[in-house]
């Protein structure tokens, strides 16, 4: 079910990730990704795992919560899998195959690198809270205001897409379970027919979409909001001595995974 996807969601929580500086988390998710792409071999993918575990462990989001995060990804992660199978060459697996051993190895590791890539990634909006994130994403983009971009509408924009990315979930959810008890089918017969018994979703969820950004709109100009000039802010982010310390093992782990690299390991 829709109401499963853990999309854009924060848990609220009082552990050392939770209380790292936003700017922390979003400079060690860069490095993060970085490294991630950085491991050639198993030993590399193998420190990457044991870093994500770590981190999930740190920052006590369940496996399972973190499946949900996954679980939309898996048709991607079986495509990639197959496409590394079949077309990596190498030692085949049986003489006259195309299945290579190579291509099993390959596959696994693109698997692998998917799933820690997802996993990261959301470790970041299940511990920091949309405004939060974008108040760090800003202050980190602050020095492209002089070249008159505007930081603030974009970071607002994002704001607002990550706050309403589970309401919209929860509202195709709603409007499904409404269209099946009236006995509408999305599960069975062709694909065509399967996207035609789409539509009833589509319109009453883009009419509630548009809806709730006038309503959004609205509330925002009565409030007399005009943009990020002129704008303070209730809490103020501060650097502690976590956030140095978290930022001092993230260029370490960058450092030994380009070891493990130039290793081939």
């Amino acid at each position: 079910m829709l109401k499963n996807v853990t999309l854009g969601q924060y848990f609220p929580g009082d552990t050392v990730v939770h209380r790292l500086d936003p700017r922390t988390k979003l400079i060690l998710v860069i490095v993060y990704i970085i490294a991630l792409f950085q491991a050639a071999g198993w030993i590399g993918y193998a420190a990457v795992t044991v870093v994500t575990l770590l981190c999930m462990a740190l920052s006590q989001i369940k496996p399972s919560t973190m499946f949900k995060g996954v679980k939309p990804m898996l048709f991607i992660i079986a495509l990639t899998a197959l496409l590394n199978i079949f077309y990596t060459t190498g030692t085949p697996v049986r003489p006259g195959w195309i299945v290579t051993w190579e291509g099993i190895a390959r596959a696994f590791q693109m698997m692998l690198r998917i799933v820690l890539l997802i996993t990261g990634t959301f470790l970041l909006t299940y511990t920091t809270s949309p405004i939060a994130l974008t108040d760090g994403l800003e202050r980190l983009l602050n020095p492209l205001k002089k070249l008159h971009v505007p930081v603030h509408e974009m970071t607002m924009m994002m704001s607002m897409a990550l706050r309403f990315i589970p309401t919209l979930i929860a509202e195709t959810d709603k409007i499904m379970s409404a269209q099946k008890a009236r006995g509408a089918d999305f599960e069975t017969g062709s694909l065509i027919s399967r996207a035609k018994a789409l539509l009833p979703i589509l319109v009453p969820l883009f009419v509630s979409a548009f809806k709730r950004a006038d309503e959004l709109a609205v509330a925002m100009e009565s409030r007399c909001y005009h943009g990020g000039e002129g704008r303070t802010r209730m809490k103020q982010m501060h650097m502690a001595a976590r956030d140095y310390a978290a930022l001092v093992l993230g260029a370490l782990f960058l450092a030994g995974m380009i070891v493990l690299k130039r290793l081939g390991l």
